[in-house]
């Protein structure tokens, strides 16, 4: 995971900015859903939290929805066993969530260099702890929930969290996410698969709402 010289929130303005502060919030919120449950499984404590998101009302609310019914239904110690199915494995998990990998077939290639290089530019680097490449989904993901949310050097405009988006999580987000959602041993994450299907989708048409 990544951390970044956190600057103190953007104070929202009262009036017609608080509901676009309200949106931000919730984007940046499912954004570090997304990296949270990425990162590593979910332990009992934030599986009680996840079996009452969701209401059903749009498609990420449906997809939230799923997260909650999977909750109820299984137990950590088994997503436990998924996890370890799906993302280490043997040597190798059932998938390989690194930005190089999908977009180029191999890892710690140009795809991770231009990463490490809007990092630096953002002012953002990654824990000495962590040893995995910054461009696992789960990092991409904080990132982009600290953009949103105004977290890396203050409020991140539209055009840079566009451009992040673009270069670095939309070019490949979309197949990872089916591939998870369809993965051999998916049961929990195949729900996690249909979130990040649906607000990959939405952020990109939002995005081209705003060019």
């Amino acid at each position: 995971m990544i951390v970044t010289e956190r600057e103190n929130l953007a104070k929202a303005q009262p009036g017609q900015l608080m509901e676009q502060r309200e949106e931000e919030l919730a984007r940046a919120g499912i954004y570090r859903l997304l990296a949270l449950l990425l990162s590593k499984p979910p332990d009992k404590e934030t599986l009680r939290i996840l079996d009452s998101l969701g209401d059903g009302a749009s498609p990420i609310g449906e997809a939230l929805r799923k997260i909650a019914d999977k909750a109820k239904k299984l137990d950590a110690d088994s997503i436990m066993d998924e996890f370890h199915n799906l993302f280490i494995g043997l040597g190798e998990g059932e998938l390989v969530p690194y930005g190089s990998y999908y977009l180029s077939g191999f890892l710690h290639e140009k795809p991770l260099a231009r990463l490490r290089s809007d990092l630096h530019h953002l002012k953002i680097q990654q824990r000495h702890n962590v040893m995995e490449p910054e461009d696992s989904m789960s990092s991409l993901c904080e990132v982009m929930s600290l953009l949103v949310a105004g977290e890396v050097n203050g409020s991140a405009s539209l055009e840079t969290q566009q451009s992040f988006f673009t270069k670095h999580l939309g070019s490949w987000g979309n197949e990872f996410f089916e591939d998870l959602k369809k993965a051999k041993s998916a049961r929990f994450y195949s729900a996690v698969g249909d979130l990040g299907i649906e607000f990959i989708n939405v952020e990109k048409q939002a995005f081209e709402l705003d060019q």
